[in-house]
């Protein structure tokens, strides 16, 4: 794995573009001129929380016994239902907006976690970083690199959506599951061969 199928990957699971109306919806309460302050604050709580899980994760799975090949099918299952869920939203979208947990001005939940440093999020960093703990410099890069772009897109959300329209970011957020889905079934496939030897 390179940096760079690190980043995507990370930044598909991320799913920024489908979380532009999310993020819009969460916001609505807030003052215009105070919204873009809310995302940065949110997104360094999410990068936080990566960053944490990046370096901590690899000593829960060992304090748990789980090996590499194990978390990678694991890992590729919830990416494939996560996928799912991208290509295939069901009834209201793929995430139920809890604006009573949102409030007016809401900090950590829901925006950084679980949109951004959700459950998939973190275990994808678990996975980036088992593969090879030695390279821990290149998957800190990916997950910059993933961030940074993921936060580039809800920075600018506001005119992303009126740009793409409702229609235009559920076009990109199914080619992002689309993509994910292979990325997913990889990731099944190479575990399943490195448990049985193959």
């Amino acid at each position: 794995m390179t940096i760079f199928s690190a980043a995507l990957l990370l930044f598909l699971v991320m799913d920024p573009f489908g979380n532009v109306p999310l993020f819009l919806s969460v916001l609505q309460p807030i003052a215009p001129e105070r919204r873009r302050k809310v995302i940065v604050r949110e997104l360094l709580l999410a990068l936080a929380f990566l960053i944490l899980f990046l370096f901590a994760g690899r000593y829960l799975l060992d304090a748990i016994g789980i090996s590499e090949s194990v978390l990678t099918v694991a890992g590729g299952l919830v990416l494939f239902l996560i996928a799912l869920h991208m290509v295939f939203p069901p009834v209201g979208g793929a995430f139920a907006v809890d604006m009573e947990a949102a409030e007016n001005d809401p900090v950590l939940v829901p925006l950084a976690v679980p949109f951004l440093a959700g459950p998939s999020a973190l275990a994808s960093v678990l996975f980036v970083m088992s593969s090879d703990p030695s390279r821990w410099p290149e998957w800190l890069a990916a997950v910059l690199l993933a961030w940074a772009a993921t936060g580039l897109i809800l920075f600018y959300s506001t005119a992303l959506a009126e740009l793409l329209k409702r229609r235009g970011l559920v076009a990109m957020e199914r080619l992002m599951g689309m993509v994910l889905i292979a990325i997913a079934t990889k990731m099944v496939l190479t575990g399943i061969g490195a448990f049985f030897h193959l």
